[in-house]
């Protein structure tokens, strides 16, 4: 048992702080996936937000494809069960058997949560197949500097009822830590919930993919694109000519990134706000989830609430106008840094490992003895 956990802290079972638990400690895998790169087409992202309590806007041509059961065996469905039917709220990771990523937009206006659920392993919500597991939700930990009006700090954290087991179809999201050069990664690919195009009479709702490229925030601050609108904890990601990208049945989906050694997927960002639809100079504005590392440890109890030190407040910037009318988020309000825990953060792993390392040492000397 020493020796696995003593493998679990270095990273050799698993990327490194990129999980907190089970699924024999790994994250990031999509046992079923092939290499579709010549198939996927690339993602020029640039999306408008609103909570999809309809599939309205779900059917727009921005350049997905469908994606075989497997694919992406860490995305979710948070859906909400209302007097006219069950609704697609949102999309979000699995980066725990018991805890579930995603934006804080989704639970705006929310209410009672007691018949919202998350589907778990499917990949068309009207027939998720014997793979897909169904939680109720806990309880869920929005951001406390979630701004909606600007969309800072959009991200939350839902706690399921029970842990789910990982499997082929099930898997979970590595979140990394400060250290990852995330903006030297090079094969990122995002997913979200559209309607499928025979889905007639109603809507129904698949998953898609599109592969996209993650964009320096200078060029997307620049003036003829969003013009300052996007805060260092956010990521764009996208093509400078659209016509590929994520729309409504997207808010909460994953941006993931290959890592550049390793065989497995860094869960990078959660798509957040944009302008429109597949325009030009619109990327897609996704909340970097590795800013929020220790704000994610704090709310699965894994350190104490004091790591967690508060944004500095800064002046809002103006938001950009909305094409679509449909409320579009806009920007991130404060910068939720992890370079004030990165010392402490690595000084305990240490110890850590010092001590596991001590217990190694002294179980070998009992087997010789």
């Amino acid at each position: 048992m020493a020796l696995l956990r003593l493998l679990l802290l270095l990273g050799l079972a698993g990327p490194a702080g990129g999980t907190w638990d089970s699924c024999r400690g790994t994250c990031g895998l999509r046992p079923v996936a092939f290499d579709r790169s010549s198939a996927v087409p690339e993602y020029s992202q640039d999306r408008s937000y609103e909570p999809l309590e309809s599939s309205e806007g779900a059917s727009q041509d921005t350049g997905g494809t469908g994606v075989h059961p497997g694919a992406w065996p860490g995305v979710i469905s948070i859906q909400a069960t209302l007097e006219n039917g069950t609704w697609h709220m949102c999309a979000g990771a699995l980066i725990h058997p018991q805890w579930v990523l995603t934006v804080a937009q989704c639970f705006r206006g929310a209410g009672d949560i007691s018949r919202w659920e998350v589907v778990i392993g499917a990949t068309d919500l009207s027939q998720p197949g014997p793979e897909a597991e169904l939680r109720r939700i806990h309880t869920f930990h929005v951001h406390k500097y979630y701004d909606p009006a600007t969309a800072g700090n959009n991200i939350a954290l839902v706690e399921l009822e029970r842990p789910v087991e990982c499997s082929d179809y099930i898997q979970l999201g590595c979140v990394p830590d400060g250290s990852l050069a995330v903006a030297e990664l090079k094969t990122c690919y995002t997913a979200g919930w559209r309607g499928a195009p025979d889905s007639a009479p109603g809507p129904r709702l698949v998953l898609q993919e599109a592969k996209v490229r993650l964009m320096d925030v200078q060029l997307c601050n620049s003036s003829r694109w969003y013009g300052g609108a996007v805060h260092p904890q956010e990521l764009c990601a996208g093509y400078p000519r659209g016509g590929i990208d994520t729309c409504q049945g997207d808010i909460g989906g994953p941006l993931v990134c290959k890592d550049n050694v390793g065989d497995y997927f860094w869960l990078v960002g959660l798509a957040s706000w944009g302008k429109g639809c597949a325009g030009a100079k619109r990327p897609g504005v996704f909340t970097s989830v590795q800013h929020f590392h220790t704000w994610i440890q704090v709310q699965m109890g894994l350190l104490p609430p004091e790591a967690d030190v508060p944004p500095p407040e800064l002046p809002p910037s103006p938001a950009p106008e909305s094409d679509s009318g449909s409320g579009n988020l806009e920007k991130s309000n404060g910068e939720d840094s992890e370079d004030y825990t990165a010392v402490s953060y690595r000084h305990r792993i240490l110890g850590q490992f010092l001590k596991l390392l001590q217990e190694l040492l002294q179980f070998l000397k009992g087997e010789e003895a």
